[in-house]
């Protein structure tokens, strides 16, 4: 038996879990038609496989008509739902891990014009900023009728072969009751903590009746708000107690916070530059306190900090989420004594936002996750040695090296710059998204394990590419910023690029002009504003930043709302002239034909990248492929065919190079095409 903390057996009333290590409900967006099929089933079995002692599914599965799916949730209260689970618990248990899944109403989190257009419900009139529906009152009959419902689900649950439940009870139903804050009942429901407590009693009270005292219960709660007015630490280690004392609940995952808007979300959930483990000491206190089993998890990102969190007596299990999108064989290489392979959370929150702006959950560095039906997340050999040269020491160009080394090829890689990076790199040069050098840096050590040859400070020509006679080409060259944007003037211009690398100094009053949506105009901008400017941040789009998404732009808005930043949207800039000693920037409308003018000293663009493509193209006529790529193959997941055209070298280029996109794209261009070569 292992002396690591982590790996030691826990036994949770009659089930003993393998280790100390899980993942928390969450979810990833992957139902079809609510149901949890193939691609949910593989994305949980995959962490099973590789040792986590308990995988909890859904965040949150619903337990009835009238609370509808905004995130995609598994719909437990359908019938159809125990085959589903049946299949997915029954693998993960002969993988050896255990299978629970969280259930809830969703109450006022969620709209109704979702699913069958039912009334929001709630223990209060007050709506929620973040999903914005009015909710009706919960009379009696729904009361009583979403006991049932709940009820109905647990027992749905058992009969899928699950290991227990865990209860919902931050932000949803049962915590809308419990808070001071949103319940505006009166008694038996409202008032004092015990009659606010009584709907989530008399649910647990009817799940128990119905499923026995061998299927397991547990709640994630808030056990403080932090919020004047809302449930304190007192009053939430008391809730715990209450729970204790039922002999209802087996275990209590702890939370602190509210959820309520995108900056309390982000408060419970960090994000990259916010402290780790920031609740870990509370849930340790309520642990003390109550004394039953104890979960948590919010941004315990590396096995050092959860190593601590178990040994320190703090928890019971410990949440490693987001780090297991990120690399879900986490245990298994702690237990192989190979921690230092672990691919790093580097904190970017790409999952969660995703999910919160209507898509699926997606790791912004390991394109395996989620896609577990095509893509793999350990790379097997190939069965005929090549030589492939990159060019490009991005992100793409990395992870195309990584693999390809993997699969036993020789790899040799040029990169015009004296480190690799790419755009990641002058990102993680601001210091709150320093984490994000984490995708380089563990590709650099993947690479420098197998032998990848690299070339810094080299511009590559043909000649370079061509004398190394390759079987494989992969131009990762990436982009460099739009410079004609504008309709004239853009030669007064600077790229937002030119002020995040220092190449620029800032000027005093700054117009900066956005029509790419995305993190590099607001980085930009802070920059800016923290180096004394005026900034005001324009775009033609309907809202600010949309590709920032809504937990990543909390730490900006910190950032800047204290100093002299403005927004403005739906206005265009036209053109750029000189005026004097100032800048006449001229703006324009999608919407009507108006034009308003300002004066500034500088004007910044970020207008995405065009693509660096000049080798590509000197090579395209040399391929055997002439450059082509199979889309149906690529998607699919199956090797490229060989192309037509005279023998020799296979040509392809990926990311950037290809067009303007994001970190998570070049990625899996680079995964997809090169884990068959």
């Amino acid at each position: 038996m292992s002396n690591d903390p982590l790996l030691t057996p826990y036994k949770l009333k009659h089930l003993t879990l393998r280790n100390r290590i899980m993942t928390t409900s969450h979810e990833p967006a992957y139902p079809e038609d609510g149901m949890p099929k193939d691609r949910y089933r593989l994305y949980h079995l995959e962490r099973a496989k590789a040792g986590v002692a308990l995988t909890m599914t859904a965040g949150s599965a619903a337990v009835s008509k009238d609370s509808p799916p905004v995130f995609n949730n598994i719909l437990a209260y359908k019938d159809e739902v125990v085959p589903w689970l049946k299949r997915l618990s029954d693998d993960c248990h002969e993988a050896g891990a255990a299978v629970m899944i969280q259930l809830t109403h969703l109450g006022r989190r969620t709209r109704w014009d979702k699913g069958d257009w039912l009334p929001v419900v709630a223990a209060g009139p007050s709506r929620e900023p973040a999903h914005r529906a009015f909710p009706k009152i919960a009379e009696d009959w729904d009361i009583d009728r979403i006991i049932r419902d709940y009820a109905d689900a647990a027992e749905r649950m058992q009969a899928a072969g699950l290991d227990g439940v865990e209860f919902e009870c931050y932000g949803h139903l049962m915590d809308q009751f419990l808070s001071p804050l949103t319940n505006g009942l009166d008694a038996p429901y409202g008032g004092s903590l015990e009659n606010r407590a009584r709907f989530a009693m008399e649910v647990l009270s009817a799940c128990r009746k119905r499923v026995g005292e061998r299927f397991l219960l547990g709640v994630r709660y808030t056990a403080d708000e932090g919020v004047q007015g809302g449930i304190d630490a007192d009053e939430g280690i008391a809730i715990g107690k209450m729970f204790r004392d039922s002999g209802l609940v087996d275990f209590l995952n702890i939370i602190k916070g509210r959820i309520h808007t995108d900056p309390a979300m982000t408060d419970v959930i960090p994000i990259q530059g916010m402290r780790s483990a920031p609740h870990l000491d509370f849930a340790g206190r309520v642990r003390a306190e109550v004394g039953l089993p104890t979960f948590h998890a919010a941004r315990i990102p590396d096995v050092a900090t959860a190593r601590y969190a178990v040994q320190s007596g703090q928890l019971d299990m410990v949440g490693m989420t987001r780090a297991h999108m990120a690399d879900p064989h986490i245990v298994r290489k702690i237990a192989e004594g190979r921690e230092e392979d672990i691919r790093p959370c580097v904190g970017a929150t790409y999952c969660l936002d995703r999910i919160y702006q209507g898509g699926m959950a997606l790791c912004i560095h390991n394109p395996a996750t989620g896609r577990e039906e095509t893509m793999p997340h350990s790379i097997s050999p190939a069965t005929e040695q090549k030589r492939v040269v990159i060019v490009g020491a991005g992100p793409a160009g990395l992870e195309a090296a990584r693999v390809a080394a993997e699969r036993g090829h020789q790899v040799t890689v040029f990169e015009a710059a004296d480190q690799p990076g790419g755009q990641v790199r002058l990102t993680a040069q601001t210091k709150r998204r320093a984490e994000m050098i984490g995708i380089i840096d563990w590709r650099m050590a993947q690479c420098a394990a197998r032998g990848v040859a690299f070339h810094f400070n080299t511009y590559a020509e043909a000649e370079d590419v061509l004398g190394l006679s390759p079987d494989v080409v992969i131009i990762a060259t990436g982009g460099m910023p739009e410079t004609a944007a504008l309709e004239y003037g853009n030669d007064l211009t600077v790229t937002a690029w030119d002020i995040l690398s220092g190449d620029v100094k800032s000027g005093s009053n700054v117009l900066l002009y956005d029509d790419a949506g995305d993190h590099t105009a607001l980085q930009a901008a802070q920059r800016l504003a923290e180096a004394g400017a005026a900034v005001e941040v324009m775009t033609p789009d309907r809202s600010f930043a949309p590709e920032v998404m809504g937990m990543n732009l909390v730490p900006y808005m910190r950032a800047l709302q204290d100093k002299p930043v403005t927004f403005t949207v739906t206005y265009r800039l036209r053109g750029v002239a000189r005026d004097g000693n100032l800048l006449r920037a001229v703006i324009g409308s999608d919407y009507m034909d108006v034009t308003k003018e300002r004066h500034v000293d500088q004007v910044v663009v970020n207008h995405g990248t065009q693509p660096l493509a000049d080798l590509y193209f000197a090579l395209k006529p040399l391929s055997q492929n002439k450059g082509a790529l199979d889309y149906d193959a690529l998607i699919k997941g199956l090797p490229q065919p060989k192309g037509d055209g005279p023998p020799g070298f296979a040509l392809y280029r990926i990311g950037d190079a290809v067009a303007s996109r994001n970190t998570h794209a070049a990625i899996y261009d680079a995964l997809r095409l090169t884990k068959d070569i």
